[in-house]
């Protein structure tokens, strides 16, 4: 039977409960179990497709084409994992199974209720995310005392006392602050976020104590005695140069050593040394590469989570600090590319919808594409390189896609009416379709071009297999006329077009896919890997 970790926040949001729950999850994962992971989002939305990347941060798509929260991309980064559409679960999704359910007279008549029915459901996901692991990390989103939490509480609590449990343990993320004028840290904000975890009762077994600095002896003994837990079980979340030395620092505090001795998980010895190698080249590294990120949802740089992170996994692995110049689309527009991206060793062009910033995305390609500086267009960034070369190469001046002008007499990016989704099965797409139901999503394979930069990014595979998140395509029809003027189809996918590069330029790629969501620590994306190395060979040389 399956055992449970549950990973709850206090005080207030953004303590850190996503990176605390993957560290935990990687020294277990290092120590040779089986760990699954599962995101609960206390959120009314089904997930967060819809939701604009301001509001709620990146969309991270998982293998198999579920929209979830950017959490999942941390456990996968973290651990080293594909994790399923199981891993993340809404109060939305939650509630309209067992309003469907009880519409199709599921319940026999019966009252339907938060105690049992909407808190049964919980339990039964989260049970089914953890079939076939030796323990699931439960990360509960939201912080103790939301009013939108509390089913998910009462849930985990009833779990305590599950015949189909192994085992149960809570980890509270708290804030210790530090009051200036006084000299001390208080305690009395965790103290009263653990008692109202009693009032619903949880008690906790362990406090992750987050921290700008260092917490005394003293201090931490009080704070174990208050919150009725051992003093190994106060753990440091201090402020980190990067989020990937955390599972470090947790292991230095012997982190692993209650949660085993509660679970019975005998003896847990984590092989690190690799991750520690990495997480040293992250903080100290010997090289530097400056790379223009060129997006349009820059006031919030969550928004495009997995791309800086793989960015970070390949500088990691090539002793290289990337620096991220961040270049608003639309500041390109009224300025123009070169004053933007001059100093840049290399051009990146994110993914987004929408036709705000689009004319600017595209200058950016033209100045990456002229001036032969290494260019990745991911998703939007490589639709939009299509426009670009149509309208600067073949002549095309009103070349688009017609997510942006319906009117164009050149549809460059066109939208498949009857598209063949991951399961196999025909779909109607249209202009009017839902946004959220009308999306490619999840893993499809690409065959790679050989001789192309893409197959040799990927070590000469010539299939590799690759996430998507978009909804228009790469119009076939004028392939050949790109290919003749030197923009050639690398990769393709059952006929779709997936990559494209340009012949004359040392190099320049363009991916439907978004190679970031596959992205790790320890094993980097190859498209973005190699990117990097280019944008490193274009500094050398330059």
């Amino acid at each position: 039977m399956t055992k449970y970790i549950f990973v709850t926040g206090g005080v207030l949001s953004s303590l850190g409960k996503g990176i605390t729950a993957a560290s935990v999850g990687a020294l277990l994962n290092h120590s040779g179990r089986h760990i699954g992971m599962l995101k609960i989002d206390p959120y009314i939305n089904v997930d967060p497709g819809t939701m604009s990347p301001l509001e709620h941060g990146e969309v991270f798509v998982t293998k198999d084409g579920a929209e979830t929260d950017l959490d999942i991309g941390n456990y996968e980064r973290f651990l080293d994992t594909s994790y399923l559409k199981t891993s993340n679960f809404t109060t939305g999704q939650v509630y309209s199974s067992v309003i469907e359910r009880e519409r199709a007279g599921g319940y026999l008549g019966q009252t339907i209720q938060v105690i049992p029915h909407i808190v049964g459901e919980i339990v039964d996901r989260i049970k089914k995310a953890g079939k076939g692991h030796d323990i699931l990390i439960v990360e509960l989103g939201g912080t103790v005392g939301d009013i939108e939490g509390q089913p998910f509480l009462e849930a985990v609590r009833q779990m305590k006392h599950d015949d189909e449990v192994a085992g149960t343990f809570f980890i509270h993320v708290t804030l210790i602050p530090y009051i200036k004028a006084a000299g001390e840290h208080k305690s009395k904000p965790t103290q009263h976020s653990v008692q109202e975890l009693r009032r619903i009762g949880i008690t906790p077994q362990m406090i992750i104590a987050r921290s700008e600095g260092s917490l005394p002896k003293t201090f931490k003994k009080k704070l174990a005695l208050s919150c009725d837990v051992t003093q190994d079980s106060v753990i440091e979340a201090l402020d980190a140069p990067t989020i990937y030395a955390v599972p470090m620092s947790f292991l230095q505090q012997n982190i692993l050593a209650p949660i085993a001795k509660e679970l019975e998980l005998g003896e847990i010895a984590p092989d690190m040394q690799e991750w520690d190698s990495l997480v040293k080249k992250i903080v100290a590294p010997t090289k530097l590469v400056t790379i223009g990120f060129v997006g349009k949802y820059l006031q919030l740089k969550e928004s495009y989570k997995s791309l800086i992170e793989a960015l970070i996994h390949s500088g990691a692995h090539l002793d290289t600090k990337v620096n991220i110049c961040w270049v608003d689309s639309e500041d390109i527009e009224t300025r123009g590319a070169e004053s933007l991206l001059n100093d840049c060793d290399a051009v990146l062009v994110a993914g987004g919808f929408g036709s705000r910033g689009v004319e600017g995305k595209i200058q950016a390609i033209e100045y990456a594409r002229v001036n032969k500086v290494p260019y990745l267009g991911i998703c939007l960034g490589m639709q939009l390189t299509l426009v670009e070369y149509a309208r600067n190469v073949l002549g095309h001046e009103d070349a688009n896609s017609i997510e942006f002008d319906t009117e164009t007499t050149h549809p460059m990016v066109y939208l498949i009416d009857n598209f063949i989704n991951q399961s196999g099965n025909s779909e109607l797409r249209t202009h009017q379709s839902p946004m959220g139901g009308t999306l490619r999503l999840g893993e499809y394979p690409c065959e790679t071009k050989e001789g192309s930069h893409l197959r040799e990014a990927y070590d000469g595979v010539e299939v590799i297999h690759e996430r998507h998140r978009h909804r228009y395509e790469a119009n076939p029809t004028y392939r050949a006329e790109l290919e003749q003027a030197g923009m050639v189809v690398t990769g393709e996918s059952h006929g779709l077009i997936e990559a494209v590069e340009v012949i004359d330029h040392p190099w320049f790629l363009g991916v439907q896919f978004h190679p970031e969501f596959t992205s790790r620590l320890q094993t980097p994306n190859p498209a973005i890997l190699s990117f990097v190395k280019a944008s490193l060979a274009h500094a050398e040389n330059s």
